[in-house]
């Protein structure tokens, strides 16, 4: 078979490599993506998207449980839970069939297969046909990641799932393991407990959402225990497989004990698809199976980038869509800018909700600044009360000096929502005192966003 020259490859369909794929080609670029699975990648059929639709179930169910309080009748409220999944099936294909519109609409041809690099600027493609050839001056990776795998705790879609098994779970979990409280894990188990499932969750950190303010930690700790939850800390885990039973041996805080679980969910990280690609043979230098690249995702290897979850952290669709297309601009010749770890916001779709941009408290104190710390609690809202979500806050973190915004973490309703207000004044070098002029809608949850920063100056109006 001849070989097909383009300007540009893109291995991978996820949202890295589907948004790389559509700038190329709206700057005028022959473009070529190529996916061995589903078009939209994993966030859209396996991830962000399908457990989205999930909790939203989980959510209305737990109103129903709430009706009294808002004057309404709700007569024994149950769930169909095949309903349930086939719901967020029926959304995750939605969205993948329209990423197959958008290539048609932008001219980007599809091919399906496993890609590998062949020399410089080739790329081979084995598809259900036969073996493709590709060359093209540009090649994208976007391969993505999978979940990790630790010895003894290997998925088998039985008893112990990945998140790909909780999409599409044989069985509604009665007594129900989760391992790792990072977003996929903490979501799962908020998802399953609000279902009506007992959930105990494991966290090896000396805290569970490791990666957020420990205020933020705390305040979601105590919720999730309220809601029944029970959550193990600085704890190691090791299981047995019974005859349809898992046994979990537990150690945290100095003491030893052994659990049953019908269910267990492994969420203890992701690994980096970077096999059976041909980096090597290329010279692309891996680390702890992260492709490694400059801040302008090139790999070294001229005419090679890669972006998104094989590139590192943060692992976030977001963060791979705006590579995408910042890769896309740089392969067109456009003067384009780094992207900044500090203002890709991470959000959780628990119960409450979390979200936070930029640094910690106690990591801007550990780089140096002096710092302001506001807060404003939910309670002090009245939209917040009169949606009947009174629990939870929003807290930012300034630099003393500069007033610049170093940070805001939030955890209670619609805070995943909340979040892009910080993001857009932290994109604009917005200072304490632009936020403070600002006037924000009444009456609006954003509010509280005013507020916290009015308490960060000691000028809070409502608390």
């Amino acid at each position: 078979m001849a070989t097909r020259s383009f300007d540009v490859i893109v291995i991978g369909a996820g949202p890295g490599g589907y948004v790389a794929a559509i700038r190329a080609a709206q700057l005028g670029k022959k473009v070529v993506i190529v996916e061995r699975e589903h078009l939209g990648g994993i966030c859209l059929n396996w991830g962000c998207i399908p457990t989205k639709a999930l909790l939203r179930s989980a959510e209305v169910f737990h109103l129903f449980h709430r009706a009294k309080e808002f004057g309404l009748k709700v007569e024994k409220p149950d769930f169909d839970f095949d309903a349930v999944i086939k719901r967020s099936r029926g959304v995750a294909k939605q969205l993948s069939s329209g990423i197959g519109h958008l290539m048609k609409k932008n001219k980007v041809e599809v091919v399906m297969g496993q890609a590998r690099l062949a020399g410089k600027g080739r790329v081979t493609v084995a598809t259900d046909k036969g073996t493709e050839d590709l060359q093209a001056p540009a090649i994208i990776l976007a391969t993505g990641a999978r979940a990790r795998s630790l010895p003894g705790m290997e998925p088998d879609g039985d008893l112990i799932w990945s998140y790909r098994h909780a999409l599409q779970p044989p069985r509604m979990p009665k007594d129900l393991l989760v391992i790792g409280s990072g977003a996929i894990g903490i979501e799962f188990a908020s998802f399953f407990n609000t279902m009506g499932a007992k959930v105990t969750v494991v966290e090896v950190a000396d805290r569970i959402l490791p990666i957020e303010d420990a205020e933020v930690s705390a305040f979601a700790k105590k919720q999730f225990v309220k809601q029944g939850m029970t959550i193990h800390e600085g704890a190691k885990v090791a299981l047995t497989k019974g005859n349809g039973s898992v046994t979990a041996r537990i150690e945290a805080g100095g003491k030893t004990e052994d659990k049953v679980f019908d269910t267990v969910i492994s969420a203890v990280g992701i690994v980096g698809n970077v096999e059976d690609l041909g980096l090597e043979e290329a010279g692309v230098k891996v680390e702890r199976t992260h492709v490694v690249t400059d801040e302008f995702c090139r790999t070294g290897v001229e005419g090679l980038y890669a972006i998104g979850d094989v590139a590192g952290a943060p692992w976030l669709a977001h963060k791979a869509s705006h590579e995408g297309v910042m890769v896309a601009e740089l392969i067109a010749g456009q003067h384009v800018h780094p992207l900044k770890p500090g203002s890709i916001a991470g959000c959780t779709y628990c119960q409450p909700q979390v979200a936070s941009v930029g640094f910690t408290e106690a990591r801007a104190k550990e780089l140096g600044f002096e710092v302001k710390v506001g807060r404003f609690p939910f309670i002090g809202n009245g939209k917040a009360i009169a949606l009947g979500e009174p629990e939870g806050f929003i807290k930012t973190v300034f630099d003393a000096k500069t007033g610049e915004l170093l940070g805001a973490h939030m955890v209670g309703a619609e805070v995943t929502e909340l979040i892009q207000g910080y993001i857009v004044g932290r994109s604009l070098e917005t200072t304490e005192a632009e936020l403070m002029e600002t006037v924000f809608p009444h009456p609006t949850l954003s509010e509280m966003m005013h507020e916290s920063v009015l308490d960060a100056y000691g000028r809070a109006l409502h608390f």
